[in-house]
């Protein structure tokens, strides 16, 4: 007997990939599913947002172990979001203007604006003075994309 010591990697890759893709194919069953997924991570992100600002205006004391903490949150589900924006998920209770929809690239280049003034946001929460500097540009991102796409 001779012993297969091979495989067809295209068949292995065709099967990991699947494997790998199902969940997330199973993750939003339903459009409602995926609007809820992004309104709670928008949700998660506009509360820590919130409560960095507060310290950048000096409404709350500025804690660098809460605002560090803040940041990496953020950081964390600015990333989430952008998956749930799939076919069926523009009807029904959403904030997201149709215009969003026809314009997924430009989401996509505005979402990676936003990651990338997040991942400084978690550098600069460490000092007051550089944390409220990109308070302001993380906002600024955030607000870019909420006044083209979302029904305020």
């Amino acid at each position: 007997m001779i012993a297969r010591t091979g495989t067809c990697p295209g068949a292995a890759a065709l099967v990991f990939g699947t494997l790998l893709a199902a969940p997330a194919m199973a993750q939003f069953a339903k459009p409602e599913d995926a609007i809820k997924y992004r309104q709670s991570a928008f949700t998660v992100m506009g509360n820590h947002m919130g409560r960095l600002a507060a310290m950048a205006k000096g409404e709350r004391p500025y804690d660098a172990a809460a605002a560090q903490s803040s940041a990496r949150i953020i950081d964390t589900i600015a990333k989430l979001p952008w998956e749930a924006f799939v076919p069926g998920s523009d009807q029904g209770k959403t904030g997201a203007k149709p215009e969003l929809f026809a314009n997924l690239a430009d989401v996509r280049s505005l979402a990676e604006r936003l990651n990338g003034e997040t991942g400084k946001l978690t550098e600069a929460a460490g000092n007051l003075d550089a944390m409220r500097k990109q308070v302001g540009a993380t906002g600024a991102a955030c607000k870019a994309c909420h006044e083209k796409y979302r029904n305020m």
